[in-house]
């Protein structure tokens, strides 16, 4: 499958490199912990990196330079003895743009509350059809929230086989103690609720949204600009149906998250009218970052 067409953005020099389908840097950070021997946190980001590179998470096969570009970054905030972790997991992946070495994100968000167990220099196991352990299920939830996202930029609803996937891994994990597997979990934004509104019809919008935006919007915008910022104005109206019945829902939150700066970059070489318009519209489906977008007209 050729479908990336070259490298582009790393995430860092000094965190660990995985292969397969996911250029993925693992980085394990615990600032917080108080703990002379660290060695446990070192072990863990060795063991997350090469989980990553010995599964193979599709049926796809992936040339070097069309892996997917993805970073998670874990902040471990608490640990007890022998093998319990508590903290956050920043995710983040990009996609390249057609004739640049640009790299546009498709996600940069943050889980606020993971937990899990790892004994050191234990193996992690990973199945789609069962549950292993807490750690597994949680990578490799993201792993295919990530393709899912990528496929998705790539063709209409392409993601469909991951984001089922994804959904499989929280069925699989409903017994798991830690937050964010159910959908009775408070905050309802969580992994259960990611999965399941992008399965849901109503949030189809925001999937052609995805492909719009990247396949008929940024991938044109190196030779045909107008044309490539009348799709993406084409998608953030696909994103406003969905607005209208789920206003400032989970995933809207998330996609702008990683579109918000670049949106302002895109616009800002519009006309007069696009921009009073594109500001208004921005401001209604993403009324946070309504004083970025306001940076359009300058």
């Amino acid at each position: 499958m050729i479908k990336h067409l070259f490298l582009f953005l790393f995430f860092g020099a000094s965190s660990i490199l995985c292969a397969q389908e996911l250029n993925c840097t693992v980085s394990v950070l615990s600032e917080a912990v108080q703990l002379s021997d660290k060695r446990i946190f070192t072990s863990l980001q060795t063991s997350i990196a090469q989980f990553i590179v010995n599964k193979k998470w599709t049926n796809e096969v992936f040339e070097r330079d069309e892996r997917i570009e993805c970073a998670f970054t874990f902040n471990i905030t608490k640990f007890t003895l022998p093998d319990q972790f508590e903290g956050t997991l920043q995710i983040q992946a990009r996609r390249p743009v057609f004739n640049s070495n640009y790299g546009t994100l498709l996600l940069n968000f943050i889980d606020k509350d993971i937990a899990f167990r790892y004994l050191e220099y234990q193996p992690i196991e990973f199945a789609d059809n069962a549950y292993l352990s807490g750690l597994a299920s949680l990578l490799g939830y993201y792993a295919y929230v990530v393709l899912a996202m990528d496929y998705d930029s790539f063709s209409p609803e392409g993601g469909s086989d991951y984001w089922q996937k994804a959904q499989q891994v929280v069925n699989n994990a409903i017994n798991d103690p830690a937050k964010g597997w159910k959908s009775s979990d408070i905050p309802p934004r969580n992994r259960f609720w990611l999965v399941d509104n992008y399965l849901n019809p109503i949030f189809k919008p925001l999937r052609e949204a995805n492909y719009l935006y990247h396949r008929q919007g940024m991938d044109l915008m190196y030779d045909k600009m107008e044309q490539g910022r009348g799709a993406i104005l084409e998608s953030l109206q696909k994103i406003k149906q969905v607005n209208k019945q789920r206003p400032a829902s989970y995933n809207m939150q998330l996609w702008f998250n990683a579109k918000a700066d670049e949106l302002v970059n895109i616009f800002k070489q519009a006309s007069p009218a696009e921009k009073v318009a594109v500001i208004q519209l921005l401001g209604e489906l993403d009324p946070t970052n309504n004083n970025k977008y306001k940076l359009i007209n300058q």
